[in-house]
């Protein structure tokens, strides 16, 4: 079965470069298909629209078939999309979302549109794959020019629907990584701050800066010590964030309900 829609999406918005790269280096292995915020929403998470309007707009997308800009979420734009393209009688076959200027490994995938918009692929029962650089400034966006669409064709008829690959390169030259691990999810942590500022009216509100930690003692198949040794990573990943080993046990705490 030949792979022939893919449909493209990020978080960082229709304009940004990474999309674009994706978008071209998909385009020659099947039609794209573009529906993307239209503006930066960086670590949106899984949210939806629920309260608002929400506004499709067709947008200019030369690496695309056709293109729409959204001003709703990642995941609305994934939700929606999907089915303003099944309306025009195109069924999409993949959802990539990337390329995502910023890693998301670890628990920071709990936090990334990038990946919520994978899953929100999987949800609408489309197998999906997320695309990230381990720069929120890359430089070596090349680095997928041919290798984005290998994942696609490796995984075409073999990716179920209910996982999602997160695949994330570090933004150095080809000759300097060091291959591909295939990892589960690890640990992501920063030192966080908020730092306190003056508006214009003289009001104090905070701004969230932070630096990730460097790990030397995490297990070696953990998807931040691969990147951190210059590794591209994949992870399957998953929606269903049930402890099944734990079911049992917890039922036999002693959790009545008494009428």
């Amino acid at each position: 079965m030949r792979l022939k829609n893919i449909f493209v999406t990020n978080d960082d918005g229709i304009t940004a470069r990474g999309i674009h790269v994706l978008a071209k280096a998909l385009s020659g292995i099947a039609d794209v298909y573009v529906c993307a915020p239209d503006r930066q929403r960086t670590a949106a998470g899984h949210g939806i629209t629920v309260s608002e309007k929400l506004y499709v707009v067709e947008a200019p997308f030369e690496e695309a078939k056709k293109a729409y800009s959204c001003s709703g979420t990642p995941a609305d734009c994934v939700k929606l999309g999907l089915e303003v393209f099944r309306s025009q009688g195109i069924e999409i076959d993949l959802v990539c979302s990337g390329i995502n200027h910023g890693a998301n490994l670890g628990t920071d995938v709990l936090y990334s549109g990038t990946v919520s918009a994978a899953l929100e692929g999987v949800i609408c029962g489309v197998p999906s794959i997320a695309f990230s650089s381990c720069s929120h400034q890359p430089e070596h966006l090349e680095v997928y020019d041919r290798f984005a669409a290998q994942v696609c064709q490796a995984v075409w008829g073999k990716l179920d629907n209910n996982t999602v690959l997160n695949v994330n390169a570090p933004d150095l030259p080809a000759e300097e990584i060091r291959g591909v691990k295939f990892v589960r999810q690890g640990i992501r942590e920063y030192e966080n701050t908020f730092d306190p500022a003056a508006d214009e009216e003289g009001k104090t509100y905070y701004e969230y800066s932070s630096k990730p930690a460097v790990y030397e003692d995490l297990p070696a198949d953990m998807d931040v010590m691969a990147s951190q040794d210059h590794y591209i990573t994949v992870t399957p990943l998953q929606y269903d964030l049930t402890n099944h080993g734990m079911i049992d046990e917890v039922a036999g705490w002693g959790i009545e309900f008494q009428r």
